[in-house]
């Protein structure tokens, strides 16, 4: 079956990993600041900024059977360095911009009775690392509300997260832009390399499929084995 996919931001990075692999398969919906990297791609564009706009859903579907909210952010620094201004603006990105874009369009999944939602986590808020103590906040309040709402919901909706570690984006760019850089990051993950877009897709899209219709609930590390195995 066709499915109406929308996805919220995805010009980049893994969002943009996802479009590609499914854009000729549903009909997907974009709903991101520019479309400048959709020109090439099947998707209907909506114009929109998380932070400060109102998502227009006049031509959204009415049923949609699937929702991927791909904004974020990585501010990496130590705790007493951060302003409070920080925690508040990590929380409206990777939370409250996401809550805000779920509601407008909760009813529309609710009627598909089959719509998988999709968000993004972090391995760091199962695994404590420094200087995460931002990031892990926000992301760490995905994963409550997650399970909150695939309980709320059931059975119309499936909600379940994804907790990557760093992947090779143009997000986590300063992390990983020359090989020494992605050669020590490698070397702290189990299976000996960085993440890429095309890894974290490849489950976005598995969780948006029928496959996954027995999945909800959930937050899937997929990180290289770091959130669980540990070879030192």
């Amino acid at each position: 079956m066709k499915k109406n996919i929308l996805f919220i931001g995805g010009s980049s990075g893994i969002g943009h990993e996802t479009i590609k692999q499914i854009h000729n398969q549903h009909n997907v919906y974009v709903a991101s600041r520019s479309n400048d990297n959709f020109k090439d791609l099947n998707v209907n564009y909506i114009k929109y900024d998380v932070l400060n706009e109102e998502l227009n859903t006049e031509t959204i579907p009415e049923e949609l059977h699937g929702f991927v909210y791909c904004p974020g952010s990585i501010n990496l620094r130590p705790f007493r360095s951060l302003k409070l201004s920080t925690f508040e603006e990590d929380l409206n990105i990777n939370f409250l911009s996401m809550v805000k874009s779920l509601q407008k369009v909760i009813n529309n999944l609710k009627k598909s009775g089959n719509a998988s939602v999709v968000l993004f986590s972090t391995v760091a808020v199962k695994v404590g690392m420094p200087f995460h103590t931002s990031v892990s906040a926000s992301k760490g309040a995905i994963e409550g509300f997650a399970r909150s709402l695939a309980a709320e919901y059931a059975p119309l909706l499936r909600v379940n997260v994804i907790a990557p570690s760093l992947t090779d984006t143009p997000m986590a760019q300063r992390f990983l832009n020359n090989d020494l850089k992605k050669e020590k990051v490698g070397d702290k993950h189990p299976l000996k390399r960085h993440g890429n877009a095309n890894d974290i897709a490849n489950s976005v899209v598995h969780l948006l499929s029928d496959n996954s219709s027995w999945i909800t609930g959930q937050t899937f590390g997929v990180d290289g084995g770091m959130s669980s195995i540990n070879l030192s």
